[in-house]
């Protein structure tokens, strides 16, 4: 009984804060309590004792005392609207961070990176870009509309491209796919995909018929 208290101690952490971006989309802040964490990592989360959990890339940079992450609400889901309606203060169940979608450290300060996004797949790329500051990258990220950017404040506008495929208000009209389509890339860059895996699927066909080798290409899948 005591070992198993103290690991529910572990397991818990607090919320610290909650900003709504829109309507169905997110950002939850709760305390790291000391953990090692990597840019591009997620953790495993949910309301205490509950044993209903869900994986979630980390938003926030390694610097932080705190981990962020981005959610959605799903109309057909549970934890995404349950995690909606917490407060500050209350306890939630974590493990982690996992993963290996991450940065190799010898290619963070001399490597080209292209992040390719759609939704709520931004998430880890937000974390590369505060951890590592002067990380030479570009982003391409996927919405439906343009208030469905994410934070794109937080990124350099010259490196940074929002496709919006039901509307003009994005720096390009259709999908990444349609601007990778359209525009040259650079065979010298480490691509990493984060989104749907249809998206994923198709931008690893693209990037191999374009001279990408696999090794060059990391993904990491939303269902």
């Amino acid at each position: 009984m005591k070992e198993n208290s103290i690991l529910v101690r572990e397991n818990i952490t607090k919320v610290r804060n909650i900003r709504h971006l829109s309507d169905s989309v997110y950002i939850l802040r709760f305390n790291r309590n000391g953990r090692d964490f990597k840019a591009g990592q997620h953790v495993i989360l949910g309301l205490a004792g509950t044993n209903n959990d869900r994986e979630y890339s980390v938003y926030s940079s390694e610097q932080d005392d705190y981990f962020e992450v981005l959610i959605k609400e799903v109309k057909e889901g549970d934890i995404s609207k349950k995690l909606k309606k917490v407060r500050i203060g209350d306890p939630l169940e974590i493990d982690g961070p996992l993963g290996f979608f991450t940065l190799e450290p010898d290619k963070v300060l001399t490597g080209k990176f292209v992040f390719i996004a759609t939704g709520t797949g931004i998430a880890p790329f937000s974390s590369f870009v505060k951890s590592y500051p002067g990380l030479d990258y570009n982003i391409l990220h996927g919405v439906r509309f343009g208030f469905e950017s994410i934070e794109h404040e937080n990124y350099d506008p010259a490196r940074f491209v929002l496709c919006t495929s039901g509307d003009t208000s994005g720096n390009f009209h259709g999908r990444v796919t349609d601007y990778l389509s359209e525009y040259p890339i650079d065979r010298n860059a480490e691509y990493y995909l984060c989104g749907n895996v249809k998206m994923i699927h198709q931008v690893f066909d693209m990037l191999r018929g374009k001279g990408i080798k696999p090794d060059q290409m990391h993904a990491e899948v939303y269902f």
